[in-house]
């Protein structure tokens, strides 16, 4: 008898494409992953444009939907646009009032908008704001995972993530996030699993321990 897979799909973080998910290791007797890699936003185009855009990509029934920090952002837009089983998200927030009072500031006051061309696509700006400051030898592993590099995506990206105005959660989303996270700090995050020692960045440095925790959601 043939077993039915479940398909699940994977939206990287900001700036990432497929690779981030080289260490994640779903059974493949179980799960059929796809990855969503990145469109170039459109012109003026809205986020919720963009979700149902990127939401097009996703042709099987009743599936499993998981996105990385940004991606999660994007993810939980785009489930407004599908019929999944579950919606996943990783080292990301759920709402506005789960991003930390920083990010707020930078959005009141919009200065994003002067962020210079060059500080977005700069090597170890990207990096760190992706994943936070952490040790040279990281900074430099995790800019290899750093593929998507297009100017206008950036500036795009970096505002709606410092804009975006959720007030309340998607409903029944499943939330996994480090307690070492300084993007997102874990102070400010409600229901979530856990993940000790996770950092932003903790899809590539604590695969095993998220891959247990997709396989225990998506289970359940």
């Amino acid at each position: 008898m043939k077993i039915r897979k479940t398909v699940v799909y994977f939206i990287p973080g900001m700036a990432t494409g497929k690779e981030i998910f080289e260490k994640i290791s779903l059974p493949q007797e179980h799960y059929k992953v796809i990855v969503i890699e990145w469109l170039v936003p459109l012109k003026n185009e809205t986020l919720t444009h963009y979700a149902k855009r990127m939401s097009a990509f996703i042709d099987k029934p009743n599936a499993v939907l998981v996105g990385v920090s940004f991606g999660g952002v994007v993810a939980q837009e785009m489930s407004a646009f599908l019929k999944l089983q579950k919606i996943i998200i990783i080292s990301s927030v759920k709402t506005k009032y789960e991003m930390p009072k920083r990010m707020h500031i930078v959005s009141a006051l919009r200065l994003y908008k002067l962020l210079p061309v060059n500080f977005i696509v700069s090597t170890p700006d990207l990096t760190k704001f992706a994943v936070g400051p952490k040790s040279k030898k990281r900074l430099q592993l995790y800019n290899t995972y750093l593929t998507m590099r297009n100017k206008y995506y950036l500036r795009w990206a970096v505002k709606q993530m410092l804009s975006w105005d959720r007030e309340k959660a998607v409903k029944g989303i499943k939330h996994i996030h480090g307690d070492k996270d300084v993007v997102f700090p874990l102070k400010n995050i409600k229901r979530c699993e856990i993940i000790k020692g996770g950092t932003h960045a903790m899809i590539l440095f604590k695969a095993e321990a998220v891959t247990r925790k997709l396989i225990k959601i998506i289970n359940s």
